[in-house]
């Protein structure tokens, strides 16, 4: 989202668990097949982000960028008030699809749920890394980064664009949500701590890089465990906002986010 529209979205965590939601209620409720929900709750967070670029962020472009963040903090409350005016405080358990035994290396236990999470993550990184750098979508979206009215001028749809990446943010949140709930558990609130580490991933790697975010999530998961491991277990959940201290104070670009400099 960002390196398509420049616009952090903090609403994104509850996109997250909207997604979960969506396909909790299609399977348990609905009875549906497992993909086939996942499908179709891809297909409706798809078209969500699409109301809310152009219903929502669209329509404050011309104010200050500070709107953005409070336009996007105020809808994912909304989608989160929803869910507890529907399901309550209640932590719900979402369906188990893939039972085959864990693997084995010496002491350490890989599940089945883990081996899915990577498998998905690697394809979808594979598949974000060649639309990025090895595609004309690619070069628009470098272009759209740099100047959206320089994109206009050379005929670029910029409303219909940033219509379609905010769908296919929110899309991409529903797969998290499925990736996520089998291992967390389905609550409203179920997207909020998820945020705060991808934005401490993003600030650890440098907003912009898409490598330096991947480097930035697992040295952010190397840290918790290091954290809740020799120092303390209480510790893990405040590693992440400590990254983003750190960061911020001592190297404000990450590792691998570059200085902008600007001609006044």
């Amino acid at each position: 989202m960002y390196r398509a529209t420049t616009v952090v979205n903090f609403g994104h965590g509850d996109l997250v668990m909207c997604g979960a939601f969506v396909v909790y209620l299609l399977v348990v409720m609905v009875g549906l097949p497992f993909l086939a929900s996942v499908v179709l709750a891809v297909a409706l967070l798809f078209l969500l982000g699409l109301v809310i670029e152009l219903g929502l962020i669209e329509r404050i472009k011309a104010g200050p960028h500070i709107g953005f963040a409070l336009m996007c903090i105020a809808f994912g409350y909304v989608l989160r008030g929803i869910a507890r005016a529907v399901w309550g405080r209640e932590v719900l358990p979402m369906p188990s699809v893939f039972n085959f035994p864990p693997i084995f290396f010496g002491e350490l236990v890989i599940t089945a749920d883990a081996l899915i999470i990577f498998a998905a993550v690697g394809i979808l990184l594979a598949a974000f890394f060649v639309l990025f750098y090895r595609s004309s979508a690619g070069r628009v979206m470098q272009a759209l980064c740099q100047s959206e009215r320089g994109a206009a001028l050379v005929g670029i749809n910029v409303r219909a664009f940033h219509g379609v990446m905010w769908g296919v943010g929110a899309a991409l949140g529903a797969v998290g949500g499925v990736l996520l709930a089998p291992i967390t558990l389905l609550h409203p609130g179920l997207g909020a701590s998820f945020l705060i580490k991808g934005f401490a991933a993003m600030t650890l790697g440098g907003f912009g890089s898409f490598g330096g975010a991947v480097l930035g999530g697992l040295l952010l998961g190397l840290a918790e465990q290091l954290v809740g491991g020799y120092v303390s277990t209480k510790l893990i959940d405040i590693t992440a906002y400590l990254v983003i201290i750190l960061v911020l104070a001592l190297r404000p670009n990450g590792l691998f986010g570059r200085a902008i400099a600007e001609k006044v």
